[in-house]
């Protein structure tokens, strides 16, 4: 199995999957507060970073678990 992660030098945007999450409300209020603070522009865009973020520190770990082919 291949993780696919995002490329930023290409210049085409990659298809997007709309999903629906459920999240704690302070998670929300939080987000809520970056969206105020002008550190993120949206929800969406802030799970997002945080997907991109966890999948960044956890790589090495999956590797070890075998997600990626050798």
């Amino acid at each position: 199995m291949n993780l696919i992660l995002p490329n930023p030098q290409k210049e085409k945007r990659p298809a997007m999957q709309n999903i629906t999450i459920n999240i704690p409300d302070i998670y929300d209020a939080n987000i809520k507060k970056l969206i105020e603070l002008k550190i993120v522009p949206s929800r969406s865009e802030a799970i997002r970073i945080a997907l991109r973020e966890f999948f960044h520190t956890e790589y090495k770990n999956m590797q070890l678990l075998g997600f990626f082919d050798d």
